[in-house]
């Protein structure tokens, strides 16, 4: 006979018999228990989605505005001193001759250079002797060059060429000597070379003491030290040095190589009208990269109902109105040019500027000066920009202010975010334990069924090879003899 769970059996034995959500009733309860639990926070997971899509997007376009701004400044430099903006070039006729590099001090003119010798340092140089190692004989050797001196201890470790070279090269109070061996067919012979140029850098040795051997370098002078000589317009000059720069205000003279008797060169000085005319064009492309970021992400399409992630945003509202409000300024200074128009730069319907670079080198040429005075110095155009933009991009300034403000709102919506996972991981597994719970009972159930089945069709039992001939009712026995 059989053995059947009958009803009465506790729910925790039937619950026994469940391997899996779903088995009793035949639901998938995962993915009931998962659209249920994304129903229930789909709201405010839009909600914070959205936040936090806008909100990068804004630290994104505050990034881009700020990008926009530092090229703004890298183009103002040139423009806020009006020294570098009036920049010259210096020329020489005969660049074999001499060569010349301008300051800001440089002043526009033609000079006549005659160079009638260079600047040189001394050379001395020894008697040949045998070999570079052959000793001399000790003592001491004084080196002045000019009014500084040292002094070189020679002894038998050092009796040599070789020896005293290297102690002169290394001697840590050599005011300017180098020392060298040259080798001939003659014999070797030491050379020491003065490092700086001018007469007042005269090289002298004298030995002393010792075994008096050190007598035999005989050093003797094969190059003087002398100072530059030459003329500016029929005037006498020198120099202790081939590089000039107090013949001519502003301008450095390098000295190549002596002129031919009475043929000077022509030296000229001119305004450098190019790099002004670039520091120009930089400045003009990097202010239409500002207005035009400003532009982009303060937009709204109609047609498209789409609008920049900074639409109708104040502060870059606010920066677009200061920034044309300076560049439309009026100098008050001397001269003719008085403001960006007169330098050929013009705003068009679209907001942009442009620059008539004819215009603006004639300007550069004509009136230099005065261009200088409109883009620099205290109250100069450039320097009340590079004012604005420091305003907004300086730590702690209005950009770095609104930054912060914007990852403040980030993080917020971050933890947002984390407590509302909590939240929906806390329902999900309430909604999980109550559909298992019926899903243990719909089990249950299912088995009373099959029990009461089988006890009230005993035809289907014997069909089934059951024997149902002892059959326990509640109401009594039924026996077949």
């Amino acid at each position: 006979m059989s053995s059947i769970i009958s009803p009465s059996s506790s729910p925790s034995s039937a619950s026994a018999l469940i391997t899996s959500t779903g088995i009793g009733s035949g639901l998938d309860i995962g993915a009931i228990v998962s659209s249920l639990t994304t129903s229930f926070g789909a709201a405010q997971t839009a909600q914070l989605t959205n936040r936090e899509t806008t909100l990068d997007a804004q630290v994104s376009a505050y990034g881009t505005f700020t990008a926009a701004l530092d090229t703004l400044k890298l183009a103002l430099p040139p423009l806020e001193d009006p020294s570098q903006l009036a920049g010259f070039d210096a020329n020489v006729a005969d660049n074999n001759i001499a060569s010349a590099t301008t300051s800001s001090d440089a002043v526009a003119g033609q000079y006549s250079l005659q160079v009638n010798n260079l600047a040189t340092s001394a050379t001395l140089t020894s008697k040949p002797q045998a070999s570079v190692a052959a000793a001399l004989g000790t003592g001491t050797l004084t080196i002045a060059v000019g009014s500084r001196s040292f002094d070189i201890n020679v002894d038998s470790t050092n009796s040599s060429l070789s020896g005293i070279a290297a102690e002169i090269n290394s001697a840590p109070n050599n005011p300017g000597v180098t020392a060298s061996i040259i080798t001939t067919t003659d014999g070797s012979r030491l050379v020491l070379t003065g490092t700086a140029t001018g007469a007042a850098n005269a090289i002298t040795v004298t030995p002393s003491g010792g075994d008096g051997g050190l007598a035999a370098l005989a050093l003797t002078q094969t190059q003087a030290a002398q100072d530059a000589s030459f003329s500016i317009n029929g005037f006498p000059a020198t120099s202790a040095s081939n590089v000039v720069s107090s013949a001519i205000t502003g301008v450095s003279i390098h000295l190549l190589q002596a002129s031919a008797v009475d043929t000077p060169t022509l030296l000229t000085v001119s305004p450098d009208t190019s790099s002004a005319q670039a520091s120009i064009d930089k400045f003009v492309t990097a202010v239409n990269g500002v207005l035009s970021s400003i532009q982009t992400l303060t937009s709204f399409d109609p047609s498209t109902q789409i609008a920049g992630p900074l639409n109708g945003n104040p502060t870059l509202q606010a920066f677009q109105n200061q920034l044309q409000g300076i560049l439309g300024k009026l100098s008050t200074g001397a001269g003719g040019v008085k403001s960006l128009t007169d330098l050929g730069i013009t705003a068009g319907t679209d907001g942009s500027y442009s620059v008539d670079d004819t215009k603006l080198g004639n300007a550069l040429s004509a009136s230099l000066a005065s261009i200088g005075n409109l883009l620099g110095g205290t109250n100069g155009i450039a320097t009340q920009i590079g004012n604005l933009v420091d305003g907004y991009t300086k730590p702690g300034g209005l950009l770095d202010t609104i930054n912060q403000g914007l990852q403040t709102s980030l993080s917020n919506v971050a933890d947002q975010q984390t407590a509302l996972s909590a939240q929906l991981a806390a329902y999900s597994a309430r909604l999980t334990a109550q559909y298992n719970a019926m899903d243990t009972a719909v089990a249950l159930l299912k088995q009373t069924q099959t029990f009461l089945n089988a006890e009230f069709n005993p035809a289907a039992n014997a069909a089934s090879g059951t024997s149902s001939t002892n059959t326990s009712l509640s109401s009594g026995n039924l026996g077949v003899g």
